[in-house]
């Protein structure tokens, strides 16, 4: 997974910039063209457990977004693709001291969209020495209640195809403009899942993937492509992300042989460590990043590429 340097981290600055009884009813009409597919059932399940478990909640900041990062970083929007005639844009930041070419870290927001909560939790990232792009997989819209968070997770989910080249171009700026000599990704809630994704997308590029409470397989068909280490966290006292199928989803990675840590945290709840929300959960919270920080040290480290 080792790859050529491109170009110098620090040349990439200036492009910041889901009857019985009576006639049959009639049949319902079908999509307007071009409009997203319905989530699967096994989706659509999923959704509805998330939004049970946010259903009194707000994407205010917690102590994950107010922590101020370790070291001054530089920041701004970025367009890192497109996706026909529209641009993708994401913050991206880096410590603003930087000398050299950076590991790089692709961000993946919660079912909130790209907020400020993310953008500081990008920050935080990029202070430990890493390029950091918060991906948008909204196209630039927002959540500010479950309801619209709800609506706009269908809209992704039933867009799948999109989604998942937005996040190749993700992986591939941070590749080829950025020149990062290796790359991971994170993931929180619903971005947790689509960590998982990317590290199924690009199995022998992605160099790592830390997936905080996100819906995970159990296919070995799939798990077994994966080259790239996983760190992932949970909580037994989630109702989105039932612990079973984090037990599941860890027993196989093991079974497969696959270099993974799944942590299993005792009475946590669903959004223990997110950014935005009132579910936050202080020990839980701060040990899952003190691991994640020593893991995404550990291999994206350039010393050993």
């Amino acid at each position: 997974m080792k790859r050529s340097l491109l170009v110098v981290v620090t040349l990439v600055m200036f492009a910041f910039t889901s009857g019985c009884g009576g006639p049959d009813p009639a049949p319902a009409p079908g999509p307007e063209p071009g409009a997203p597919a319905a989530p699967s059932g096994q989706d659509q399940a999923f959704v509805e457990r998330t939004a049970d478990a946010h259903a009194d909640d707000v994407p205010v900041a917690s102590a994950a977004a107010t922590t101020a990062p370790a070291r001054k970083v530089i920041g701004e929007f970025v367009a890192y693709g497109e996706i026909g005639d529209e641009n993708l844009r994401g913050y991206l930041a880096m410590p603003a001291d930087v000398t050299g070419p950076l590991p790089g870290i692709v961000v993946i927001h919660e079912w909130w969209g790209l907020n400020d909560n993310i953008r500081k939790m990008t920050e935080r990232l990029a202070a430990e020495g890493y390029v950091a792009l918060a991906v948008d997989l909204y196209d630039g819209q927002l959540a500010e209640n479950p309801q619209d968070a709800q609506k706009l997770m269908v809209q992704l989910l039933g867009d799948a195809d999109n989604a998942d080249n937005n996040l190749r171009q993700a992986y591939g700026y941070l590749d080829q403009a950025v020149g990062a000599p290796s790359i991971g990704v994170i993931g929180w809630c619903m971005g947790g899942g689509w960590a998982l994704r990317t590290a199924l997308l690009l199995p022998e590029e992605l160099d790592a993937a830390v997936i905080y409470y996100g819906s995970v397989t159990a296919s070995e068909e799939e798990l077994s492509t994966i080259e790239a280490p996983i760190l992932g966290f949970f909580g037994t006292a989630d109702t989105a992300i039932p612990v079973s199928s984090a037990k599941i989803f860890r027993s196989t990675l093991n079974r497969l042989g696959k270099k993974a840590d799944i942590r299993i945290y005792e009475g946590a709840g669903h959004a223990f460590a997110n950014p935005s929300g009132k579910n936050y959960e202080p020990f839980a919270a701060e040990d899952a990043w003190r691991r994640t920080l020593a893991f995404f040290g550990e291999e994206l480290s350039t010393e050993q590429r």
